[in-house]
């Protein structure tokens, strides 16, 4: 049985824009997270820019489940935010976890 089930999910994205792009990244990263925080199942979502590295940014997410998360996926804010950027990003990780304390 997986007691994670139940719990939210949390999400860590680390995207690295390349130097000409930040701006615009950031720009539409801005964007994007306005528009997720409304996202039906969305606990949190922050958007985070490295003081020491400014192209890079960490979005840290809070779903209520895998479901809620895959329906943020599939938003037009999220496509929109994929389709616009791209080819300005050199790095994009997603890292799901669980709270286990």
């Amino acid at each position: 049985m997986n007691t994670q089930a139940n719990k939210p999910l949390t999400i860590v994205a680390t995207i690295k824009a390349k130097p000409e792009h930040v701006e615009q990244v950031k720009l539409e990263l801005l964007k994007l997270t306005a528009a997720s925080q409304t996202d039906q199942g969305c606990i949190q979502y922050d958007l985070h820019q490295d003081n020491a590295n400014s192209n890079g940014f960490i979005v840290y997410e809070i779903w209520e489940d895998d479901e809620q998360l895959q329906q943020h996926v599939e938003s037009p804010h999220f496509q929109n935010y994929v389709t616009v950027t791209d080819g300005m990003i050199d790095e994009f990780v997603i890292n799901e976890m669980t709270i286990i304390s």
